[in-house]
């Protein structure tokens, strides 16, 4: 009989997918479907992971801080919400964000391709161009774990 070893070292992905565990099948596929369309839409920005009692955060950003992020995917047990840097700023005559702060609000999403959604894609694309740190033109960014202290 063999016996199961636990990594020591697991890398940042499976770190990450044991974080999703707490959420049910349904809320796991949701997160994993619109992780996959920002890293699609933002594919040199670094995805800064962030893991809560309750929630996970992912970060997509120009560099290593989490200040430089454009958006963010805020997964909780009943809800994936999409922040959006400089959300008070943005052109949004059609009013989808939601929230009161000062730096990001944000759109609520129950698919991925709400990304697609040219309100919304017009949206991602007003952040980008507010950025403080422009994204790379070239490469692919990683994933970093990110612990609080």
């Amino acid at each position: 009989m063999r016996k199961k070893t636990v990594d020591q070292n697991p890398s940042p992905a499976a770190v990450l997918r044991s974080c999703l565990e707490r959420f049910d099948g349904q809320q796991q596929k949701l997160v994993r479907a619109i992780r996959a369309a920002v890293r699609k839409r933002f594919p040199t920005a670094n995805e800064l992971a962030y893991d809560y009692k309750s929630h996970t955060v992912l970060s997509y950003a120009p560099s290593d801080r989490g200040i430089d992020g454009i958006v963010a995917i805020d997964a909780r047990a009943d809800s994936v919400r999409l922040y959006v840097h400089g959300g008070p700023k943005l052109p949004d005559p059609k009013k989808l964000l939601k929230g009161a702060g000062k730096m990001a609000k944000f759109v609520e999403l129950e698919s991925a391709r709400q990304l697609l959604d040219p309100d919304i894609a017009a949206l991602l694309d007003a952040a980008e161009a507010l950025a403080p740190v422009p994204l790379p033109g070239g490469g692919k960014g990683k994933l970093i774990l990110r612990t609080r202290k």
